[in-house]
């Protein structure tokens, strides 16, 4: 029997790289000077003198349904600020303040108050203030409700990451997810949803609605303190896209992935349930890397060390991301 896609469960990664090209063909205004544009992948940048100034969006997606599901609403607030601050820090910006936007169907107080938890644990663990926000009720719009946020960060210009001093050579280094994170949940509740199993189902690896509800890991005060002390070259925050986001640390480079992080029991859950190719998994989840920087090979195992993760591969002539544990390129 043929196995689940990304693509089947209704989210196409080829297609909606064309819709985001499309979307940057249609703005293409930049002001000059103070607020001018910068060079930058993950996050954007704009001048703003001897500093850039970093603005970074994004929300959780379809992780909030089995959040309903599990009637568990309290840590969703740390993955909006997660999938916003592990992108900012990807250009060495610190982030420092942060803007929700939540739509609901209806107005609930209870439901207000425990997303407030996770956005108030989310700001202590990006050391970030939540200066404001906004909350509309949608109900012709929304069924249960949406989050997302932005996040400005801020970081000398001469002190941008951005790849350009990356060497064949160099180390990869990988740190370890907490889970699933917050991509990929149109596959993986749909796996879920066709398997004999239930979201409140007891697996040995735990509650599998709780687990695939694990908060998004923060990377913030490590990384930034790492950025203080070591010469880092580049990094990529593994989120929709999985592995293909390594390569957008310099895209004229080969990363070879020889020695990967051990992928959390869920994902061999979701795999062997879904029937799921490795080439899918790869391209789609994190697989227990949620995060990687290069560095030099003669301070690699001292950083990995550092930042509880590890050495896991090497920048080589070439281009794309080779993953020898499984044969795959991406």
């Amino acid at each position: 029997m043929k196995g689940l896609s990304y693509k089947e469960a209704g989210v196409d990664i080829d297609k909606e790289e064309e819709a985001i090209s499309a979307l940057k063909k249609s703005v293409l205004f930049a002001r000059d000077g103070i607020g001018a544009p910068l060079k930058s992948d993950f996050t954007g940048l704009i001048d703003f003198g001897e500093y850039a100034l970093s603005l970074c969006t994004d929300g959780v997606g379809t992780k909030l349904l089995i959040a309903d599901v599990m009637k568990k609403w309290d840590t969703v607030g740390i993955d909006c600020i997660a999938m916003n601050v592990n992108d900012t820090i990807c250009q060495g910006a610190e982030p420092i303040a942060f803007v929700d936007y939540l739509a609901v169907e209806e107005a609930d107080p209870e439901l207000t108050e425990e997303i407030g938890k996770g956005l108030e644990k989310g700001a202590e663990l990006s050391n970030m203030t939540i200066i404001g926000g906004e909350t509309a009720t949608l109900g012709d719009i929304i069924k249960g409700f949406d989050i997302a946020g932005t996040t400005l960060g801020f970081v000398k210009k001469e002190d941008i990451i951005d790849g350009k001093d990356l060497d064949v050579g160099d180390h990869i280094i990988g740190l370890p997810s907490s889970g699933v994170h917050s991509n990929g949940f149109t596959l993986a509740r749909k796996i879920v949803d066709e398997s004999e199993y239930d979201y409140h189902d007891e697996m040995d690896f735990g509650v599998i609605g709780y687990e695939l509800l694990k908060p998004t890991e923060i990377y913030v005060k490590p990384i930034i303190k790492a950025l203080k002390n070591y010469d880092i070259k580049a990094m990529a925050n593994i989120t929709g896209g999985g592995l293909r986001n390594v390569k957008r640390m310099n895209e004229d480079f080969r990363y070879v992935i020889d020695d990967p992080l051990e992928p959390q029991p869920i994902f061999e859950f979701l795999q062997e349930e879904g029937r799921v190719t490795d080439e899918e998994m790869y391209q789609t989840f994190n697989m227990g890397m949620g995060f990687c920087l290069t560095t030099s090979s003669k301070i690699s195992e001292e950083v990995a060390e550092e930042l509880g993760g590890k050495v896991v591969g090497e920048v080589q002539e070439g281009n794309g991301v080779y993953h020898t544990g499984t044969d795959l390129e991406y």
